[in-house]
């Protein structure tokens, strides 16, 4: 347990950090009136996700394995948050979903069918609990291994 401590405890950190985006997004109209504009503005949140895998690594890299760390061991300290962070997405994608902006998939379904970019079959199928579960635990998973491997490359020390 020892061995990936600090990576849990990032990954409960990077979780909570994404629903106080989701709360941040919610209150700046980006799930209703703002909802053309949420694809490009969540990007935003990218350099809070790079952030916290520069931090887990420096930290494991401090505490762990003496203030120096190969490219291989920071990889893997990113990868197991990664692992981490996909495991706690279906709890926060129920806690965004059902407690931040329950009305979310209506409006963004009703955005697509009305701007003609799905019919209402194809937004039901896609925007819905089960598919942004499956998408948030992928994405963290994906986009986790390769943040970590490039972070990997700046946290590095011989």
């Amino acid at each position: 347990m020892k061995a990936i401590k600090i990576e849990l405890k990032w990954a409960f950190i990077f979780t909570i950090t994404t629903l106080v985006w989701m709360l941040f997004e919610k209150t700046l109209g980006w799930h209703d009136e703002k909802i053309a504009d949420h694809f490009w503005l969540t990007l935003l949140f990218l350099p809070f996700a790079i952030l916290m895998y520069v931090l887990v690594m420096r930290e494991k890299r401090r505490r762990h394995f003496d203030k120096k760390m190969t490219w291989t061991q920071g990889f893997v300290t990113g990868a197991k948050m990664a692992l981490f962070v996909a495991l706690l997405s279906p709890l926060a994608q129920y806690i965004t979903h059902h407690y931040i902006t329950p009305e979310y998939f209506n409006n963004v379904a009703s955005y697509s069918v009305t701007n003609d970019l799905m019919s209402i079959e194809e937004a039901n199928d896609y925007f819905n609990i089960n598919n942004y579960i499956w998408q948030a635990a992928v994405g963290a998973l994906g986009g986790g291994l390769v943040i970590s491997a490039l972070v990997a490359v700046f946290m590095k020390r011989s």
